[in-house]
């Protein structure tokens, strides 16, 4: 699988934007997807997830309420919607795919850089 990310962009505190990640192979139903972020000097952490089926999402408590992520299974294309944004919301964003009965996330996207100025 492999997997492209766009929409990231410089926005100010309590802007929304929408990130996109486009996923090749006909095999996309089968993935659970994701995205995570990375700030600097800070390790990566999970943001979001929908599972295979689009029928079940997750959320870390930090963007919960404020996120949304979906899936477009025509377009293979898995997004995350955010809004309300905050400056700690900055990091680069990437979006990952698994097999869904694996436990960890194994295919990785290129990162997208969000920025959000206060």
């Amino acid at each position: 699988v492999q997997l492209q990310a766009s929409g990231g962009g410089l926005v100010q505190a309590g802007d929304s934007l929408r990130l996109s990640c486009v996923a090749s192979g006909r095999t996309f139903s089968t993935y659970d997807m994701a995205w995570f972020r990375q700030a600097p000097g800070q390790e990566r952490e999970f943001v979001a997830a929908s599972n295979y089926r689009g029928r079940s999402t997750s959320y870390a408590n930090s963007v919960k309420g404020r996120f949304t992520i979906s899936r477009d299974f025509g377009k293979n294309t898995v997004s995350l919607q955010m809004n309300s944004l905050k400056p700690e919301d900055t990091a680069v964003y990437y979006c990952a795919a698994k097999f869904f009965a694996k436990d960890e996330y194994d295919f990785w996207g290129q990162g997208t850089q969000v920025t959000v100025s206060s």
